[in-house]
């Protein structure tokens, strides 16, 4: 055995046992297992649409506003079609693929920026610090959802706007724990032993500040994601963020709203898998936030029990 693999071995069993831990920790917990479910079948749901393995869905005026629950019809018409004789259970495929994605890239995106602006803010201080503060301030003096409807109003809607508009509006939260947690790991011993080291600013930050803020980033970006889903099928539905022929499932609500009496179902799913999803990210953050704060563990013990 070479001198690699004998150093590659100890990570890799500490790696094997982590995974390991987490999966038993997920199996003690029935409502993150059901979540975990519930959005591995909407992952494997928007996988097999990019592949086009669902079929053909066109347009069929014979299948209007056709009611769920026949099971006689093909699977893809189980839950009912809408008002263009669409299978609503493709659209709601579709529009989980829009709506989940624009959360995911909008929660990186303030994720990235948000945590690089608040180590920045924390590390240094100074005016840099001072005016990244003050216009995380100015940004969290107005209500998220005020702004954005300002900014896609006076840009126009788009997904490209909606994603900078809700970056933009959930990065102060981001900067505001970033630069929390920076302050109290500067002071640190181990930080200190590398500045007398002879350890430059950015090899700090790279080494040992952002790995200990990290944690903390990802959990609250866990419980963003939901947040940022929200905010967007609400713009959706009022028409400032996802626009026909596109399809989200915030715009399945408001194009199906005109037919509550007659076709209650074309609001009803869509409205019920941004629920779903919503309370799984929720549900999988309090998780993960257990997972990574050591004084919770005795809560994943007590579940098992």
């Amino acid at each position: 055995m070479t001198d690699t693999s004998a150093e590659l071995l100890p990570a890799r069993a500490r790696r094997d046992r982590r995974i390991l831990w987490l999966m038993r920790a997920l199996s003690g917990d029935p409502m993150a297992v059901a979540a975990t479910v519930w959005l591995l079948i909407v992952v494997l749901a928007i996988a097999a649409d990019s592949l086009s393995l669902l079929g053909e869905h066109r347009i069929s005026l014979k299948a209007r506003n056709l009611p769920p629950f026949g099971f006689g019809q093909p699977w893809t018409l189980w839950l009912g079609a809408d008002a263009l004789g669409r299978p609503l259970l493709v659209r709601l495929i579709e529009a989980a693929s829009t709506t989940i994605g624009i959360a995911l890239v909008t929660v990186l995106t303030s994720l990235a920026g948000g945590t690089l602006l608040g180590v920045i803010a924390g590390y240094f201080g100074g005016f840099v610090g001072s005016l990244i503060m003050r216009i995380c301030d100015i940004i969290l003096g107005f209500p998220t959802l005020l702004v954005a409807l300002f900014g896609l109003y006076l840009f126009g809607p788009s997904v490209s706007n909606l994603v900078i508009v809700l970056a933009v509006t959930r990065m102060p939260a981001y900067i505001r724990v970033a630069r929390a947690e920076t302050l109290e790991v500067r002071e640190r011993l181990f930080v200190d032993a590398a500045r007398v080291f002879g350890g430059g600013p950015v090899w700090i930050l790279r080494t040992h500040i952002l790995p200990s803020v990290a944690p903390t980033m990802l959990t609250l970006a866990s419980v963003n994601l939901a947040m940022v889903m929200l905010f967007e099928s609400g713009l959706s539905y009022l028409g400032l963020g996802i626009q026909p022929p596109s399809v989200s499932w915030g715009l399945m609500v408001a194009q199906g709203q005109g037919y509550l009496s007659s076709a209650w179902w074309l609001s009803f799913f869509p409205g019920l898998a941004v629920m779903f999803t919503t309370m799984s990210f929720n549900l999988l953050a309090n998780w993960f936030r257990i997972v990574n704060d050591p004084s919770q563990h005795w809560r994943l013990v007590s579940r098992r029990r």
